[in-house]
């Protein structure tokens, strides 16, 4: 899929957030600049979240209760060690939709039902977006 500007990156974030259920777990990977961020920002938006959604690279995680489906938000750029992980007490977000930015940091085993999407940047300034589709899935995706 061709994402040619930051507003189209942003309104398949808003696409996605109409299909996920609690429990869904999304996985954005991708370079900096790749927009993994303006994807988690359009889907926070579109379950109607106020005001800005900032990356949680130094929070790490970022709740978002106030909605009606929660949502964490989740930057593991800055963690180092896979064992870092347990530490964030995402367990605790199991009736909540998790959004992770650099699901890589954990190791490939994280998440292994995760809708799993990997943002590259062409040389033309698209962002060309790729989909690892689990059985959970299959049906709602790709957003329409």
């Amino acid at each position: 899929m061709i994402l040619k500007s930051e507003k189209d990156t942003r309104a398949l974030g808003a696409a996605l957030a109409r299909l996920a259920q609690a429990g869904d777990v999304i996985t954005l990977s991708g370079p900096l600049g790749a927009g993994k961020t303006a994807l988690a920002r359009g889907f926070i938006e579109a379950l109607g979240h106020q005001g800005d959604v900032p990356s949680p690279s130094f929070a790490i995680v970022q709740p978002y209760e106030e909605l009606d489906l929660e949502v964490w938000h989740v930057d593991l750029y800055r963690v180092e060690d896979p064992s870092e992980i347990e530490e964030l007490g995402l367990d605790a977000a199991a009736d909540a939709v998790l959004l992770v930015e650099w699901p890589e940091r954990v190791g490939t085993g994280a998440w292994r039902k995760a809708l799993r999407l990997t943002l590259d940047l062409a040389s033309n300034g698209e962002r060309i977006l790729t989909a690892n589709v689990p059985p959970a899935w299959e049906g709602r995706w790709p957003p329409r």
